[in-house]
This record gives C-alpha cells, structure tokens and sequence, in this order.
C-alpha cells in the first residue's frame, strides 16, 4: 500500500503521522491559519519521514476533494489551494469528521460526532462515508455547535456542555437511527458518561481514516 503522509487540521492543533512511525507530531494552529501555513507546518513536522501520498483532513465542507468553503474556525486560503502542488505528492483532501469517522467504522450504521473546537459529523452506512454538517443545525437559541463545540463548554460550564451533549446525541441519533455512535475529537474525553449506544473514538482514529482513503479493501470509502 502507498506509504501516506496523514495531516490532521484541528481549530487548535496540526498533527500529522507517516506510515510506518509510532509517533504523531504536532503543531499549533488558530483561527488565523491559512492553508499554506497548515502545509508549511505539516512539511516541517515531518521533514525526516518518507511518504509517496498525502491525506489532509480539513475542518470545512468538501467534495469531490476540493474545500468549497473556508473554515469556520481558521484563517483563510483554503478554497482554490493547490494543495497537491504544495505538498509535492498526491493529495486527497477530505472533511476532518469524515476522515476520523472513517478510521473509527467497525461495520453497519454509524453516525460520528466530533467534540472539538466545533462540532464535526459524519454517516457511514452501506460502505460510504457521508460528511455532514449537522452543527450548523439550529438548537435552542442557537445551533448545535454553539451549544457542544469549545464555545459552548467555555461559556456554560462542563455540567450543562455534558447534558448538551447527551441531549444532541439522542435527538441526532433519533433522526439518523445509527447503529451506534462514535464521539471524538479533544472534548469527547471531558464526558464523565457516555451517552446510550455511545463509545468513545480513539484520537489515532483520523490517522488510521487517512490511510485508509488510499487503502482499496478499506471497510467504508468516503466518495470522490
């Protein structure tokens, strides 16, 4: 299988790891990062790893491999970046959920929730990878990702973020019906219970999705 490069591009962090290593790298990112900061701090990180192909898992819309909007939570630059050009290497680039969904699939229906600076998401059933945003979705008085992203932890305090989060899990699960659910991302460690038919993600888990975009007998595909 092609030896990969896996950039993870978080509204805090940039972390990346290369088949092969044990170790993941990280970089600090901001909402002022561009997309060719984001490469320049991925290619420094792993300057003495060897890979042939690049996947960056960016917390925006994307299809078709192409960011058709600019993150919420970074700087911009992102929509219309060459970044196969960039990197040197082919590159897949996909929505971060996505990828981090697809490295957490174990079979059937499952519906993944990432509790980071925002609130990512994704469907994976019948073998393909469905990005969603259901953050932008309105909730209360606001939207989901208000209430369950960084913003709404800060500003409610962990008690009421833990009952938000429940409470967007059963109303999400209610809709989509998955087979279980996955919550990731760097809050999803702050719950002191998880929520009916919930597990926890593993954060090598968009690692592990990054490879699989160039792996053919991978368990799910996220489409081109």
């Amino acid at each position: 299988m092609t030896p990969v490069l896996v950039v993870d591009v978080g509204g805090s962090h940039v972390k990346v790891l290369a088949t092969g290593e044990q170790e993941s790298r990280r970089a600090d990112s901001g909402p002022d990062l561009t997309a060719a900061q984001m490469v320049e701090a991925a290619l420094k990180l792993a300057a003495d790893w060897s890979w042939d192909g690049v996947s960056v898992g960016v917390p925006s819309p994307v299809h078709g491999g192409r960011v058709i909007a600019e993150p919420v939570n970074l700087g911009e630059g992102w929509v219309g970046f060459d970044y196969t050009g960039a990197f040197g290497k082919p590159t897949k680039v996909v929505n971060d959920a996505a990828m981090q969904a697809l490295g957490s699939y174990e079979g059937g229906r499952m519906l993944f929730l990432g509790l980071g600076t925002g609130l990512g998401s994704a469907l994976v059933a019948n073998g393909f990878v469905q990005p969603m945003e259901l953050g932008h979705l309105p909730y209360k008085k606001a939207t989901f990702e208000d209430y369950i992203g960084s913003t709404g932890l800060q500003k409610r305090g962990k008690k009421r973020w833990r009952l938000d989060v429940a409470d967007a899990v059963a109303r999400l699960s209610a809709a989509l019906e998955p087979d279980y659910v996955v919550l990731g991302g760097g809050n999803a460690r702050k719950l002191d219970a998880l929520p009916l038919n919930a597990r926890l993600g593993a954060n090598e888990n968009a690692f592990t999705g990054g490879f699989r975009l160039w792996d053919p007998e991978a368990p799910a595909q996220i489409p081109s």
